[in-house]
């Protein structure tokens, strides 16, 4: 059964896709008038959704101006990719005693669909499942603290989408980030946990952080 959107789950998707397709620019203001008109709703799903990406530090409420988007630069990217390493190589050190047979047939699946949607440069594929690999492991993870402190720092990253932007060979990149995938596979199946934890945290690139940034 999938699940019950409510009327601000809509309004709070429809932003964040205004964000990650760059109608909204960082500093720009939003506008809840045209999103009532346009999403034919009332004012207060339109608030709340506001409200919730504020305090998940996507926007801020500026006096007698209202919402803005907040800045994400490449110095602030680099410090979440820093961090998201640190604790995502944690919790994958945390879960590998336990992981099952099905859970690496699973990632090991999402590698090999990575590879085609690289080869094929379906990029918003990709995000997707490069998403779904880390998530095997992580929905495994019993520290609700850590889960909850990951994804308030993963929200801050809208985009859900790589660009050939910014970079001459966006399928170069995520071959060696998919190779990387394989490793991780790899050394979960050998049980060899002080490694594994070291490459999680390695995978997370802050040379990359700059894909993140708007």
């Amino acid at each position: 059964m999938s699940e019950f959107l409510t009327l601000k789950d809509h309004v709070y998707n429809y932003i964040a896709k205004e964000i990650q397709n760059g109608t909204l620019l960082p500093n720009e203001k939003i506008n809840e008038n045209e999103i009532v008109k346009k999403m034919n709703i009332s004012r207060t799903p339109v608030r709340e959704a506001l409200i919730q990406l504020a305090s998940e530090g996507l926007l801020h409420n500026v006096p007698r101006k209202g919402f803005v988007l907040n800045h994400v630069d490449e110095s602030t990217a680099k410090e979440l990719y820093a961090l998201i390493g640190l604790m995502e190589g944690y919790a994958a050190k945390l879960v590998a005693p336990t992981i099952s047979e099905k859970d690496l047939k699973d990632m090991d699946f999402y590698v090999s669909s990575m590879d085609l949607a690289i080869e094929s440069n379906n990029y918003e594929m990709y995000y997707q499942l490069q998403t779904k690999f880390h998530d095997v492991y992580l929905n495994l993870c019993d520290n609700k603290t850590l889960l909850s402190t990951l994804a308030q720092m993963k929200k801050k990253f809208v985009r859900k989408v790589y660009s050939k932007e910014g970079i001459d060979d966006m399928q170069q990149v995520l071959r060696i980030t998919n190779d990387e995938h394989r490793t991780i596979l790899e050394l979960f199946r050998d049980k060899k946990y002080d490694e594994l934890e070291m490459e999680v945290r390695n995978h997370w690139n802050v040379d990359l952080a700059y894909l993140e940034a708007l």
